[in-house]
């Protein structure tokens, strides 16, 4: 069973202020994201299986560098390395590896977001006066719709469908 009460495979049962409910529906969608690699072997998950050429390492590989984007260089003013969206995989990216980085890069954004605590603090780099609250709702939209991808790149991949 998860800290938030749900069983990993459902949504959160969390009552709570704003920004604990918020982390908890973004660690369900993780982990949502990471079970559809369940099994998978890592030139499957290299494998594009859409003409736009996305695959499920691709998608990891992305959400990891969305959080990194949003969470380091935009909330945080941090130099967050090269801009890359991610879905470019090399052919020596493993499941195992692509999964650490992003349970890292989630760890991170888990923390920063904790210690700030205040959904009203405005993003160090930015216009328009986004907030922290702005960019949680945006990396658990990003993190939605491509679990949603996930899932359909597993089922034309194996199969396999599910939460």
């Amino acid at each position: 069973m998860s800290p938030d009460g749900g069983d990993g495979a459902n949504a959160p049962v969390v009552v709570a202020d704003e920004i604990a409910t918020q982390l908890a529906f973004l660690a369900y969608l993780r982990g949502c994201v990471a079970r559809k690699l369940e099994g998978v072997r890592d030139e499957d998950a290299r494998r594009p299986l859409v003409p736009s050429g996305t695959s499920l390492l691709g998608l990891v590989r992305h959400l990891t560098a969305v959080e990194r984007y949003w969470v380091r260089s935009r909330f945080a003013g941090l130099e967050a390395g090269p801009a890359d969206d991610g879905f470019a995989v090399a052919g020596g990216d493993t499941v195992a590896a692509t999964l650490a980085a992003y349970g890292e890069e989630a760890a991170h954004t888990d923390a920063v977001v904790r210690e700030c605590g205040d959904p009203d603090q405005p993003l160090a780099r930015g216009r328009h006066g986004l907030t922290l609250r702005w960019m949680l709702a945006h990396v658990l939209e990003e993190t939605a719709r491509h679990c949603g991808h996930a899932d359909i790149l597993r089922e034309l991949l194996d199969g396999t469908t599910g939460r």
